[in-house]
């Protein structure tokens, strides 16, 4: 059990956790009672379900708690916005290494089956089914920046000012905090005079195709790593089908998703620094 924790888990993701998780309250000042379950635990067990895509009644017991805690604890970790700056806290550690690229940026979104709940409509690219959809700003890179999700019957180009306005400042290698890229890439769904215009009052250049003029195609070639963002995405099992009934809870395993992502990057970066101080050690040894 220890070895899957550590696994789903990795050191380095729990001392970032750990900076964002709210303080464990104590209530029963006079002991006694069942031990609350840790952190880790329960985190490793919403990272299994979240890539797994299995319900919390079907979650294994080699995590140690019970599936009803599991659940109140991503419940309230949800509530606390736990998710999201869980992800603000990754991009500033990327930003610090030089790992975000500003140069370019895309937005798009995707849309999903959803069985009830609020922020679902119908899906006009799906017979009219019930769906959320998923929108979604990344760098130049591929790295997820900005988060948000809406029914499918929303409009992509509603979504761009709230994504755009969402970005939070991250850290930057040299120099202030950044929250704003230098350009933004966006397919037909955004052609509007006002969102050039927005964007342009902001210091933003826009790269948006405009319907009946100019073809996608040469757009795609710097697009394309939002449509790979939205691959990975779906790596998380659970994101395939909304099936959570309250909208922050959907919101939540997006955010998850998202951490995953960036934390990957992350995890590449320091073992290149591990790697590259190993090196320099033993050069100086000799």
């Amino acid at each position: 059990m220890t070895d899957l924790v550590e696994r789903l888990v990795p050191d380095e993701l729990w001392v970032l956790f750990r900076r964002v998780v709210p303080p464990t309250e104590v209530k029963r000042p006079q002991g006694g009672g069942r031990r609350r379950a840790g952190d880790r635990e329960t985190l490793a067990a919403i990272i299994f379900l979240a890539t797994s895509g299995c319900t919390w009644r079907q979650l294994p017991p080699v995590f140690g708690p019970a599936w009803p805690t599991v659940y109140r604890r991503f419940a309230q970790w949800s509530r606390d916005r736990v998710w999201a700056r869980l992800h603000r806290v990754i991009l500033d550690e990327l930003g610090s290494r030089g790992e975000l690229d500003w140069s370019r940026c895309a937005i798009d979104s995707v849309s999903v089956r959803a069985a009830k709940g609020p922020l679902t409509g119908p899906n006009p690219t799906d017979r009219g089914k019930l769906g959320s959809k998923i929108h979604l700003i990344t760098d130049r890179s591929g790295l997820p920046l900005s988060l948000g999700i809406s029914g499918a019957n929303m409009h992509d180009s509603l979504g761009l000012k709230p994504l755009v306005r969402g970005i939070p400042p991250i850290r930057s290698r040299r120099g202030p905090r950044r929250r704003r890229p230098a350009k933004l890439h966006a397919d037909k769904g955004y052609d509007y005079d006002h969102l050039r215009k927005w964007l342009r009052e902001r210091g933003i250049r826009h790269r948006i195709a405009r319907k009946g003029i100019e073809s996608s195609t040469r757009l795609g070639r710097h697009r394309w790593v939002v449509e790979r963002t939205l691959s990975w995405l779906a790596g998380c099992r659970r994101l395939h089908r909304r099936y959570e009934r309250k909208p922050e809870h959907f919101l939540g395993f997006v955010g998850i998703a998202a951490a995953l992502i960036c934390h990957r990057r992350l995890a590449r970066r320091l073992r290149t620094e591990l790697v590259a101080r190993d090196v320099k050690a033993d050069k100086s040894h000799r």
